[in-house]
Parts: structure tokens; sequence; C-alpha cells
């Protein structure tokens, strides 16, 4: 039911909607925002065979999006605390239905890489936001740092898989594949308007101290610098392993396996982010440090099954190794959320939040891109090889990395 709501930080009253269906409403806007960022995926082939261009422009095309969020979350990542949650929310996703209406008209590369570095800026901007809000509103204290966690690994599954399965059944899939996200995504800011807003909004003491805030940089407390530390190469590992088969994972089933078929790619990157959500839910009430420390372990595991699988061309083993490397990057990104999530003052969330998502983006895109050119000198299985090594690395660092700090403790 819609109320009046007195208790908004501006201490103005506002048709509001009660705090655990609000909780709901930013979810699935988060849901929808990472399912258009992967439905692409499945598209790239599809625009690669129309249009000519090579895979390191593929890679060029994923990375500019991460690029723009990373930009964009730099600068403003942080503004949600100042002037509220609900209008960078709403303001995110009316951009991101602009974005998909430039994909529906894009008929060249130029044209892709546009849409591609709007959706980013949109993303950039709502994902701090919408992280700290989801901590705001949650029901109690487990269901926040889930929902932070499930929500990329679900929406990356959703709208890879979703488009998947449009470009091998349905009509015209270029185009309905965005109508329906523009769709959700202007029904949710017209459902965000009934939210109630959770912000301290701080506001600003001059145009100095706005200038200051919108100045490009990473906020990460003293309390939370020590696990932060250990959380980095864990979260550079997952989100690595993400961008790589968001840009790449369609590639591989084609070239590798010599499968001609858009929804078996889909199903491939589904296979990796809807096990990451599985796995969050149940061990979401489990110790944060243990279940980052074992995510990493099995993520390690998973990629290095999915190295096996390349070598003897068993997509089958594969698809096993995606499914439980998915299941050690849900849990990881669910331990690392957890922790930020209890020791972050509320007032200085959405600038964490959005630091964690930097690093995470930086993961996402950089190490995709030399991937990218790595394949035109190296050929895709060694690629493939190094860059499964690279993942392993680091996620074995922070597991050391936890088993120092244990000891020490103790």
């Amino acid at each position: 039911m819609v109320g009046v709501d007195t208790r908004s930080p501006a201490g103005r009253t506002a048709a509001r909607i009660p705090h655990r269906y609000a909780f709901w409403v930013v979810g699935i806007a988060f849901l929808v925002l990472m399912a258009s960022a992967s439905a692409p995926s499945p598209l790239y082939p599809v625009y690669q065979q129309a249009w000519g261009f090579s895979a390191l422009t593929l890679t060029v095309v994923f990375a500019v999006y991460a690029v723009a969020l990373l930009s964009t979350l730099l600068t403003v990542g942080s503004l949600s605390d100042h002037i509220g949650r609900k209008p960078i929310l709403i303001a995110s996703l009316l951009l991101l239905a602009v974005s998909l209406v430039l994909f529906i008209v894009a008929d060249s590369v130029p044209m892709l890489i546009a849409a591609r570095v709007v959706q980013g800026v949109a993303a950039g901007a709502a994902t701090g936001a919408m992280s700290a809000a989801v901590i705001d509103l949650q029901p109690n204290a487990s269901t926040g740092p889930l929902l932070n966690s499930v929500a990329p690994s679900l929406g990356l599954a959703g709208g890879a898989l979703g488009a998947g399965l449009l470009v091998q059944l349905a009509p015209a899939p270029e185009i309905l594949v965005f109508v329906l996200l523009i769709v959700a995504a202007l029904t949710l800011a017209v459902a965000l308007l009934f939210v109630p807003e959770t912000s301290a909004m701080r506001g600003f003491d001059s145009r100095r101290h706005l200038a200051s805030t919108l100045l490009p940089r990473m906020s990460i407390p003293k309390s939370v610098r020590a696990p932060f530390f250990f959380i980095a190469p864990a979260l550079f590992a997952t989100w690595s392993l993400g961008g790589f088969h968001l840009s790449l994972g369609p590639s591989i089933i084609g070239t590798v396996f010599g499968v001609d078929n858009h929804i078996v790619g889909g199903l491939e990157i589904f296979a990796l982010f809807a096990t990451g959500a599985v796995a969050a839910a149940v061990v979401r009430n489990r110790f944060p440090r243990t279940v980052m420390m074992t995510g990493a372990t099995v993520l390690a595991a998973g990629v290095a099954l999915t190295l096996v699988s390349v070598q003897i061309e068993s997509i089958a083993m594969y698809f096993v190794g995606a499914v439980i490397a998915g299941s050690g990057w849900g849990a990881t990104f669910l331990g690392s959320m957890r922790t930020l999530g209890a020791l972050v003052p509320a007032a200085e969330r959405g600038g964490v939040f959005a630091t964690t998502f930097v690093i995470s983006y930086l993961a996402f895109s950089v190490p995709a891109v030399v991937a990218g050119l790595a394949v035109h000198r190296l050929g895709l299985s060694t690629t493939v090889e190094l860059y499964g090594g690279f993942v392993i690395t680091l996620a074995l660092i922070s597991v050391l990395g936890f088993s120092v700090a244990q000891r020490r403790d103790r």
C-alpha cells in the first residue's frame, strides 16, 4: 500500500511503499542492470559475422562498457551519499533505456561502441547507489549482502541465457532482446518513485565540496583496509573469470568445441553465473572469511578443470568446470560483500561499494582486452591456458593471505 513517509531524511512527506517491498524493487533493478550487461554477449557473433570485425575488436566492444562504468564509478560513485539514492537510480535506469535504444539502431561497430559506453555510464552511476540502498533497506543483516552478491551473478546469467534463446529461436533478436530490457528499465524507474529514500543526503557545503566529491578517487576507510587488502585478489580473480567468459566464451564454444549454437553459448555463461548465485544462497549464513577462502579455492579448482577440458576438447568437462568455478565465484563475492557491509558505516557505503566495483570492473575488462590481443599472437587455446593460470594464481594468493592473517590473529 502506498502511504506517507514522515521519516524521509529531508524531513518531507512522500509517497512510499514499505521497506520490505522497496528492498525487492531495488534488487530487481540490480538484476535488470546486470542482465543488460551480458545480454549483448550472445549477439556478438551475429554482429561479428554481419560486420566482419576481429576478435580483438570484439573484446574492445566488450571492454568499453567497463571503462565507461569505471570512469563513472570513480566520479559519481559516492554521489548518492550526498543527494540521495533515488535520484541516482532513476536517472541511471533512464540512461540505460537510452543505451538500449542505441543497440537497436546500431548498424556498425562505432554505433555498437557508443551503445556500450552509454550503458557503462548508466551502470557506473547506479552500482554504488544500488548496493548501498540494498543494505539500507535489508529486512535483516544477511539478506542485503546476499542480494548484493547474487544480483550480479544471477543478472549476468539470466541476461546471457535469455539473449541466447532469443538469438537462436526468436525473430529479429537484435531488436527483441533490447525492447524487453527497455520495458523492464522504464517500469522499474517508475516503481522507484515510490521507494523511500534511505540516504542521509548530506548535501554539499560549497561548490568546492561538490567538485572535490566528483574528483576521481577510491574510498576505503581505515577500519576496512586490512580485510580489503586480502579481498582484492579474490575479487580480481572472480571478475577476471567473468569478463573472459562474457567476451570470449561464445568463441570458445564455437572454435575449440565446434558447436555453432547460440543457446549453448548462452548456457555456458549461465552455467558460470547461475551456480554462483546458488552457491551464495547456500553459504549465506557461514562465517564470511571462511566463505571467502573456500570459495576462492573452489574457483581455482574449477578453472583448472576448464583448462584440462580445452586441452582434450571435452565440452562436457568444460561445463562441469564452469559450474565448479561459478560456485567459487558466488561464494567468494558473497564473503567480500558481507565483510564490507558489516564493517562500513552507512554514511560511507556508497563510496566503499563504488570502490569495490571499481576493482571488480577493472578485472572485468582489462584482462579480457589483453586476452583479445593475445588471441591474435598466441591462439585461442594458449590464451585460455595463460588466462586460467592468472585467475588461479590470484585466487590462491587471497587464500594464502587469509590463512596467514588467521594464524596471526590466533
